[in-house]
């Protein structure tokens, strides 16, 4: 069954636009019809079409860790756009780690700052605009948050603590902005592939399937929905 959602009108943020999964999420809301303003710390590869301004998609470079940039970034796509309805976090990475006893301190906080605290400010500074727009914000977790697991601790932690502030947030929000996790084990990415080539690829999941859940998420469809996180790993 097709499902087409119209967001013409409608201005959606994306963190971490040029990784794989926010490509994907920019790709989703552009072909839903809504102005996305997407934003990076790495700047877009020449050839890359999506982050076209002509194409409904324009580019921020910010470091979505450093609160001044955060301000910055998303007063100017207000400025430009008139406000924000949709803030899609995606901004994030994964790395491993020794056992705890010997989890070096600049890992731990690398994988905060890059997953949880690029979630808390880009929320803190998008939300009063949200709120005028009675928007939504998706923010993506892990599969694996939902436990402990040898090896990957602080990752594990900081997207456990992306479920906490998205259930916060739609806690204080309630009846204005929506408020939702996705929880994705492994995507199916290049990065991935070249990292597990012997692995099962086929039951990964595309970015592109965990982008139309966000686009839903965001959508009148979920109207009643917040303060969930959905997981979106398939047979992974």
């Amino acid at each position: 069954m097709d499902v087409e959602f119209d967001f013409d009108g409608r201005v959606a943020l994306v963190t971490g636009a040029c990784g794989a999964l926010g490509s994907a999420v920019v790709t989703a809301f552009r072909d839903a019809g809504a102005t996305v303003a997407a934003a990076d710390v790495v700047e877009p590869d020449d050839e890359d079409s999506l982050l076209d301004a002509g194409d409904g998609v324009e580019f921020y470079h910010g470091d979505f860790t450093d609160e001044e940039d955060v301000s910055r970034v998303v007063e100017s796509v207000v400025e430009d756009h008139g406000g924000v309805d949709f803030l899609a976090n995606v901004a994030g990475t994964w790395r491993g780690s020794d056992p705890i006893h010997e989890t070096d301190a600049d890992t731990f906080d690398f994988l905060f700052d890059v997953n949880l605290k690029t979630m808390f400010l880009a929320s803190k500074h998008a939300l009063p605009h949200l709120r005028e727009a009675e928007g939504a914000i998706v923010s993506v977790s892990a599969r694996s948050s939902l436990e402990g697991g040898e090896g990957d601790g602080p990752y594990r932690a900081s997207k456990a603590g992306v479920r906490l502030l998205t259930e916060t947030i739609a806690e204080e929000n309630l009846g204005t902005v929506r408020a939702n996790a996705v929880m994705p084990s492994v995507i199916d990415t290049p990065m991935n592939r070249e990292m597990m080539p012997d692995a099962d690829h086929d039951a990964w999941v595309d970015p592109a399937e965990i982008a139309r859940t966000v686009v839903v998420l965001c959508s009148d469809a979920t109207g009643v929905t917040s303060g969930a996180a959905v997981p979106v790993y398939g047979e992974a």
